[in-house]
């Protein structure tokens, strides 16, 4: 190569070689004296990806061979080897979750387990949630596994704490209503709260009524609790009562959480024809009519056809008048469930446990469990172990402490809550300066 330069009229050529070596010159000539085959040692953007998406293919074959299926997982971060994705839905099993909780919110498998379960568990544990409660309290609320405990867990806590919800009672609160964790401070909460202290429910009382029904933060004001008052307004009861009958008796709410549609119909008509046709056929008085609608408002719809085959059934397993009567008022879901599996409940409990017909006036909710899964297996081991003890002691309490039970000889207690009455009267007397005690302690024994 020559270069031509022309110098006070004078023609000088020179060659490349003669020339000194810029820095420019010297970068390019040692770049192309490397060896092209060395672009290939690293693996390119292109075949990264292809890389990413062979793995994520080798992930998803595992999870459809267990039964999962990870359809709703495009776009998520997942573990790149199928190594880490076992190891999680490994946890997630000792966690007491199956396949089909997952799949019910398979989000849960982009939780890391070090970076996002532990710490999330170990928090609920020093907060004193059980850990028997753990897997209920995750199928409820899986979406906990995303949260941050100093960011999202720990403001909420002391939300609950500022609300004078006891220490105590703050596991109690999220064993039964887990969802709370996700409500934002200002949203939802704050506005419920606002809004029962402002029909008058007492401040001092709020920390009793949310203990009890902790569902009321989740309420909105709007579509549940206003609608509500203003219904009873309509009727002619003062906001004051009602803000008394929150504070006794919170529950009241959840009529309207679980069965809005109560407002919509010809409530009075209806009421009124329900109370009139149930007291034709068990003699229920006002009063017990009252304690079913709080217990189960869907009573209201339930057809006279269903009502009288339920009734039928249970006196013809032997039971009175009087006694179903008073079946109905502790459990009045009786007369909702499928007859022929409350038939093999009693054919299985007259025939094996032998236990007299009063057991079941004292327990009616024995119909709503589990034959295979907890009347059989509880009665079994009592039998095994020679204890005596009532149908409530065996059957009201978690697995865990039906094992603690166990560790009795003998023991024949009842531990059914007992239901306190009000009247219109008692809403309207003037509040004391100092009440008895914040809050009415409802809780089994399992919060001792």
């Amino acid at each position: 190569m020559k270069l031509h330069s022309s110098v006070a009229g004078r023609n000088r050529s020179s060659t490349a070689a003669d020339l000194p070596v810029s820095k420019g010159n010297r970068f390019n000539r040692e770049r192309g004296e490397v060896n092209p085959a060395s672009f290939y040692t690293h693996p390119s953007l292109l075949q990264m990806k292809n890389e990413r998406i062979a793995n994520r293919a080798r992930v998803y074959e595992f999870l459809r061979g267990i039964g999962i299926v990870p359809d709703e997982l495009d776009g998520l971060e997942l573990p790149v080897t199928v190594e880490v994705m076992k190891e999680r839905v490994e946890f997630l099993h000792k966690l007491g979750l199956t396949i089909e909780d997952i799949n019910n919110y398979p989000l849960v498998l982009g939780c890391s387990v070090k970076k996002n379960m532990v710490p999330v568990l170990d928090y609920l544990g020093k907060l004193a949630v059980r850990k028997s409660t753990f897997t209920e309290f995750l199928r409820q609320y899986p979406q906990v596994l995303h949260a941050s405990v100093v960011v999202d867990l720990a403001p909420v806590v002391k939300y609950l704490q500022g609300m004078d919800i006891k220490p105590n009672d703050i596991p109690r609160v999220l064993e039964r209503y887990p969802e709370v964790l996700g409500f934002k401070l200002e949203g939802t909460m704050s506005t419920s709260v606002a809004y029962l202290v402002g029909i008058g429910v007492a401040r001092r009382e709020i920390g009793g009524v949310l203990t009890r029904y902790p569902e009321i933060l989740g309420m909105r004001v709007g579509r549940v609790i206003k609608p509500f008052v203003e219904y009873l307004g309509s009727l002619g009861i003062p906001c004051l009562a009602v803000a008394r009958l929150i504070e006794k008796r919170p529950h009241i709410l959840g009529v309207i959480a679980q069965y809005p549609e109560i407002i919509g119909i010809e409530l009075e008509s209806k009421l009124h024809s329900q109370r009139g046709f149930l007291s034709s056929i068990i003699e229920l008085s006002p009063e017990d009519f009252g304690k079913v609608i709080e217990k189960m408002p869907q009573i209201v719809s339930l057809s006279d056809k269903a009502i009288v085959r339920h009734v039928n059934f249970l006196k013809e397993c032997g039971f009175s008048v009087e006694q179903v009567k008073k079946m109905v008022v502790g459990c009045p879901q009786l007369l909702a469930l499928n007859v022929d599996i409350m038939k093999l409940s009693f054919d299985y409990f007259k025939s094996t446990m032998g236990m007299p017909l009063d057991d079941l006036v004292t327990f009616p909710a024995y119909f709503t469990y589990g034959l295979e899964s907890t009347v059989k297996p509880r009665h079994k081991m009592i039998v095994r172990k020679g204890v005596n003890c009532s149908l409530s002691w065996l059957l009201n309490c978690s697995d865990e402490k039906f094992e603690e039970r166990m560790n009795y000889d003998s023991i024949d207690m009842e531990e059914m809550e007992i239901d306190s009455s009000f009247d219109m009267n008692s809403l309207m007397k003037a509040r004391r300066e100092e009440s008895d005690s914040e809050y009415e302690d409802d809780s089994d024994d399992e919060y001792a």
